[in-house]
């Protein structure tokens, strides 16, 4: 298997689309059949770590290249006599005979011997073989995340891959970590699992909750994978399902992924933190997470912080014959009605967080990535003082 066969409705993450370089690992198929692959994610060191908070500052120049950066693709003081310097020691550019700027592309190895672009390979799938095993058994795991994934799945797989709004708030976790020290923390459409990882480096006890038994085991595999560093935490994961368009949690027996009536008392108790990272991308969906936020919200004993991570992903529609981000304004709209909401039971404020802090894994940080946090606060139960006032459910159905 050398390449990924893309489909009408194949959806393929940045994380792995831009890494082309990147030997990713074929573990096995997973229970429909699709390959599960192994990513190791490396969390910088603060020396290492790459710091956000002024954009202005320039990093100093080297002339080493950039990791995952050509060699051929940076610029050499060698290049600059070929254009005229001023009085002033700038450099002028040439400009052709209609006045544009004629720019010198460097050279490229033609692979198509009938001409046209590159080849162009988003992944190099490898089977694993004994060598390669064996220098992973014995490899240095400290600082190390080790995820099974899939890629390019169907829209209704999508929790399989990796997000770069997880990275996003797994950075957030690791800038702030005091926030959610010895917490109580719940995560919504947790996918392969990498942000409770994260989290169960700080927090005490964090539930990691999906749907799919396939996909809730993926996640569980995760969690064992990546016990050397959850475990000197202090931290424990427990999997479980959450169905966002039910209303009652799992409690059946015969479910794998089932709640205990202990695990539930625990929930409505002592949470005081709910994460979801990059999860809005279907408006039935999203409808759905808000009901599941605003019902846990108003039965929690204690007021809960919710962050909530996401890309702002642009598409071109038929139906604007334009540019738009459909799935992000269903999102803010979600936000707004949740805000307004006023029924005597809970309240909610909003506000976005700026995504300057520091950046401890290695990806794109691109001004489309977003943080928002939503402050849940228990309101004093007065049966008169109760306004009847529609629920969220209630109110996007009757906009519908």
């Amino acid at each position: 298997m050398d390449h990924i066969t893309f489909h009408h409705d194949t959806v393929l993450s940045d994380v792995h689309m831009l890494q082309p370089n990147a030997s990713h690992l074929m573990t096995r198929l997973n229970s429909v059949g699709q390959p599960v692959f192994l990513t190791k994610f490396r969390i910088l060191s603060d020396g290492e770590k790459q710091d956000n908070s002024d954009p202005g500052t320039e990093a100093e120049p080297s002339d080493e290249p950039r990791e995952g950066v050509d060699k051929d693709t940076q610029v050499t003081s060698s290049q600059v006599t070929d254009e005229e310097e001023d009085g002033a020691g700038n450099v002028k550019p040439f400009l052709d005979v209609d006045g544009d700027l004629d720019i010198k592309h460097r050279p490229r190895n033609n692979h198509n011997e009938g001409g046209g672009r590159d080849l162009v390979c988003p992944v190099i799938l490898k089977h694993s073989d004994s060598a390669l095993e064996e220098e992973d058994e014995t490899s240095d795991d400290e600082g190390i995340i080790k995820i099974e994934h899939t890629m390019a799945t169907t829209l209704e797989d999508v929790g399989k891959q990796v997000w770069l709004g997880a990275f996003l708030l797994a950075d957030f976790i690791l800038s702030k970590p005091h926030i959610f020290r010895g917490a109580t923390v719940l995560e919504l459409g947790a996918g392969t699992g990498l942000t409770s990882i994260v989290m169960a480096t700080v927090a005490k006890m964090l539930y990691c909750t999906d749907v799919g038994e396939d996909l809730l085991s993926m996640c569980r595999k995760n969690v064992t994978l990546n016990q050397h560093i959850i475990e000197p935490a202090g931290g424990e994961v427990r999997v479980r399902q959450l169905d966002w368009l039910q209303y009652d949690l799992c409690t059946d027996a015969d479910m794998e992924f089932r709640w205990t009536e202990e695990e539930v008392a625990d929930l409505y108790d002592n949470t005081k933190i709910i994460i979801a990272a990059d999860v809005c991308y279907d408006d039935d969906l999203t409808d759905g997470l808000f009901r599941t936020l605003y019902r846990l919200c108003s039965n929690f004993r204690q007021t809960c912080t919710i962050f909530i991570s996401l890309e702002k992903r642009m598409n071109f529609t038929l139906r604007h014959m334009d540019v738009s981000c459909d799935a992000y304004n269903h999102f803010s709209h979600c936000l707004s009605q949740l805000e307004e909401q006023v029924d005597g039971r809970c309240s909610f404020t909003v506000e976005q967080l700026p995504s300057d802090f520091a950046q401890f894994l290695l990806y794109e940080r691109i001004e489309q990535l977003e943080l928002w946090k939503v402050t849940a606060t228990p309101l004093p139960v007065d049966a008169h003082a109760v306004k009847s006032a529609p629920t969220p459910k209630d109110t996007e159905q009757n906009s519908s």
